[in-house]
């Protein structure tokens, strides 16, 4: 009878197109629209800011590279996490995945989320700003929306995420040959002296590249989701060459179109870049530009949703998490008690969160454990050289990544402390203090047993096995 009963798994739907859409969706989204003006005002120059964004692309190529080695190498899904368990151990990966579920991939979804708000109101408020209760309200609404989407399907999520995908290109080569409509005629007078007034200190480097790189966020979106991947050891590397080769071409023509349209000064005073773009180069029909805008976040706002819960389903099953959140919906295959969790603690940051903020501590965060991941890739290479590696990248590539990564970490904190920084830092160790006694020693109240099975009828779920 052992023998017969049918494994619960999370099915290998997620194909090349799938793949491609998956890393280019969520990477392309509200960061190109927010994040322009905050690089420009740091770095103080337009040429300089053009440098910045060609670096961040130039960098999310490096380390995706080492990624796609990591993800051929330790097959599973989770990204970050499951790669520092197995080189760093279970304290260091136990540390990840607190500060991931409870702030970064939150925080993540949060920020997203008000940039979608933030474009969707900004046609009905041309003259004021929004108020920032109904923007919080239109983020929280968009959060629900996707997270039952995310519920229900994966192959419909994934329709969601290839056609906002396709939604968001169209857009980015609308601003791109608007931009070289006026660079024909003879517009260049904003790339005359582009190097002047370049602030070259260690932060505005540093945050300067957090804001763009906020923009390029996702790029390690498939290694969360290895198991659901065809082929993975073919379309890992290829889907990563292809999307964020052409993320980083977009987003370079992007900003030449945005350059060219408006004056330094105008793009650094606004507020949402492509509305002010519309309204120069569209008159009154400015509003297309921010319903482009708001698909465009909400595309990637799925995309996170999407790898999001798989990290927690993968940390959950390995001992990490309450069991409930490594189980799946034992008809629609959805790991759902983990999406309920991520959207909750979603709502939460979102309440006193502002979207400046929520990027600079996302960023410190999220490059602080990739630092350590690449760590554990040098770990791997030198004392695991014998590893099957259908991937190789040479041994170079991850130290080039770890020192850009451990000065990103330490730059906006060496030039300007700040006390968030050391707060953030705190809150990330504190996950020791919850380790010992719930993990180690397994202490663990009856009640939660009890609650776990009680969640588990109601939410109709099993343990889900994996996919190897």
């Amino acid at each position: 009878m052992d023998d017969k009963t049918e494994k619960l798994n999370l099915k290998r739907e997620v194909g090349l197109v799938g793949a491609v859409s998956l890393i280019g969706g969520t990477m392309i989204g509200s960061g190109i629209f927010m994040s322009p003006q905050t690089v420009l005002t740091t770095i103080g120059s337009p040429g300089a800011s053009l440098v910045v964004w060609a670096c961040c692309g130039f960098l999310v190529i490096l380390v995706s590279f080492c990624y796609v080695e990591l993800g051929t190498v330790i097959r599973e899904s989770g990204g970050e996490y499951i790669y520092i368990l197995r080189t760093a151990g279970p304290v260091v990966a136990f540390v990840l995945i607190f500060t991931s579920v409870l702030f970064v991939r939150p925080a993540g979804v949060a920020g997203i989320a008000l940039s979608f708000a933030q474009y969707v109101v900004a046609p009905f408020y041309s003259d004021c700003p929004p108020p920032v209760l109904l923007v919080k309200c239109v983020a929280a609404a968009a959060i629900l929306v996707l997270a039952t989407v995310n519920c229900l399907n994966v192959r419909f999520s994934m329709s969601v995420q290839v056609f906002f995908m396709v939604a968001k290109v169209l857009a980015l080569a609308f601003i791109i040959i608007g931009g070289v409509v006026m660079l024909i005629k003879g517009h260049t007078e904003n790339f005359e002296d582009s190097f002047q007034n370049t602030n070259v200190g260690i932060n505005p480097i540093g945050i300067a590249f957090y804001q763009g790189l906020w923009s390029y966020d996702g790029w390690n979106n498939l290694n969360y989701v290895t198991e659901e991947l065809k082929r993975p050891e073919v379309n890992l590397p290829r889907a990563v060459v292809i999307a964020i080769s052409l993320v980083t071409g977009l987003y370079l023509l992007v900003n030449v179109s945005y350059l060219t349209v408006m004056t330094p000064k105008e793009l650094m005073s606004s507020s949402a870049v492509a509305v002010t773009w519309g309204n120069k180069m569209l008159g009154s029909w400015g509003w297309i530009m921010s319903v482009a805008a708001a698909l465009s976040a909400f595309g990637s706002l799925n995309g996170t949703f999407f790898s999001g819960g798989r990290v927690c389903f993968v940390a959950a099953r390995e001992g990490h998490m309450p069991d409930i959140l490594a189980m799946a919906h034992v008809h629609r295959l959805t790991p759902s008690p983990a999406l309920i969790f991520t959207t909750v603690v979603s709502l939460v940051v979102l309440i006193p969160g502002d979207f400046q903020s929520i990027v600079n501590f996302f960023s410190f965060t999220a490059w602080f454990f990739y630092a350590i991941t690449l760590a554990g890739l040098l770990y791997l290479k030198t004392k695991k050289p014998e590893l099957p590696r259908p991937y190789k990248v040479p041994i170079i590539l991850p130290i080039l990544v770890l020192l850009a990564a451990i000065f990103l970490v330490l730059a906006p904190i060496v030039d300007d402390p700040q006390i968030e920084y050391l707060y953030v830092t705190l809150f990330m160790f504190s996950g020791v203090l919850i380790y010992i006694p719930f993990i180690h020693y397994k202490f663990c109240p009856g009640l939660l047993t009890k609650l776990t099975v009680l969640l588990q009828l109601f939410l109709e779920v099993a343990p889900a096995q994996k996919n190897l």
